[in-house]
């Protein structure tokens, strides 16, 4: 009989430490709810801890009432030593998913009170990548605590530190390309060089940073293809950032008409253009004549809007609707080329005297 009550000890404390891993877990969610309440979808957002927390509290609960009711059964120590490794898994885990709830509550809360564009997406960028850099130290740290624990891993740690001079040298080298990059992309946070939803021109091609890593940042491009690039070529290379300072941007339209151009009937044209669009935002909308020559002169038209989107479409706008303006009332205004031929005399040369002009359209 007493034997049987001892094999059933172990039994009963897992079932309890289960139970006890719940009312625990759910008693833990109600009080960061009621402490938290006041910030709208907590727990909703906070919902991806509520696994890590359950696995933290069974893994220590089991180590728990096993280690009361069953030392001295042969199979203790490789199951103690296995809910060891788990529970230091499972506080990576937690860890983890405390830095994700963190973080998606700090950018909430600095994206419904900081108006200021640049502002928002500097914090953006500064608060991902540091969590990414304290997720990677929690990660190094879980792994050494495991290692930690394997006995053969202790009894070698006094000649791995003797040897750690050199083995850190070696380590240098190999890893001396990511630890460039690593640096790099603190380097882009922290400085405000380079910040998430920028735009920018890289490679020739235009686009919007999407993801700004330890090692690498991600460019959406125009056409969205992701164009991933290595850190370290935002700090080696020029690049054209559209919004380091302002989102706020200028550009122009050019077109080449003839000289019967009507330039002040154009201009008129446009501004009542920009007047009807949402696209434009008010500070710069021109036309002006910047060239006259070879039989055609060039017109451009200076526009800014809100942002790289809004002044895409403002001047793809503006070009339709100028050649519309053109084709339909001024015509004269197409470019022309000229030249001038003249009767040939007995000899074949031409003569030098005036003759009517043949206009090619």
């Amino acid at each position: 009989m007493d034997s049987l009550e001892t094999s059933i000890m172990p039994i009963l404390a897992i079932v309890a430490a289960i139970v006890a891993a719940l009312v625990l877990t759910f008693l833990l969610r109600f009080a960061a709810n009621q402490a938290f309440r006041k910030i709208a979808d907590f727990q909703q957002r906070s919902k991806l801890a509520k696994a890590p927390v359950f696995v933290v509290l069974l893994s220590l609960g089991l180590r728990i009432a096993l280690g009361a009711t069953a030392t001295g059964y042969p199979w203790f120590e490789p199951v103690d030593f296995a809910l060891m490794v788990g529970l230091i898994a499972a506080l990576c885990w937690l860890m983890l998913a405390a830095l994700v709830v963190a973080e998606r509550l700090v950018l909430r809360h600095f994206t419904r009170r900081v108006t200021d564009s640049k502002r928002r997406r500097r914090l953006t960028t500064q608060i991902s990548l540091g969590r990414r850099v304290i997720s990677a130290l929690v990660i190094t740290l879980a792994v050494a605590g495991l290692l930690l624990t394997i006995p053969e891993v202790r009894a070698l740690g006094t000649g791995i530190l003797a040897s750690a001079g050199l083995i850190s040298i070696v380590a240098g080298l190999a890893v001396q390309s990511s630890l460039s990059n690593v640096f790099a992309g603190v380097q882009l946070a922290f400085t405000d060089a380079l910040r998430i939803d920028d735009v920018v021109v890289v490679e020739g091609l235009w686009g919007r940073v999407e993801e700004i890593t330890m090692t690498y940042v991600v460019v959406r491009v125009w056409d969205e293809r992701m164009l991933i690039l290595p850190s370290t070529y935002f700090t080696t290379t020029p690049f054209e950032n559209w919004t380091r300072n302002s989102p706020k941007i200028m550009g122009s339209v050019e077109f080449d008409v003839d000289w019967q151009a009507p330039v002040a009937q154009l201009r008129q044209h446009l501004a009542e253009l920009l007047a009807e669009t949402p696209l434009w935002d008010g500070r710069t909308g021109k036309l002006e004549v910047t060239d006259a020559t070879n039989g055609e002169i060039r017109l451009r038209i200076v526009v800014s809007a809100n942002d790289s989107g809004d002044l895409w479409d403002l001047r793809c706008l503006i070009r339709e609707s100028m050649l519309e303006q053109i084709q339909s009332l001024h015509t004269q205004s197409i470019p022309r080329q000229r030249w001038e031929q003249g009767p040939i005399n007995d000899m074949g040369a031409t003569r030098n005297r005036p003759t009517p002009s043949i206009e090619l359209v």
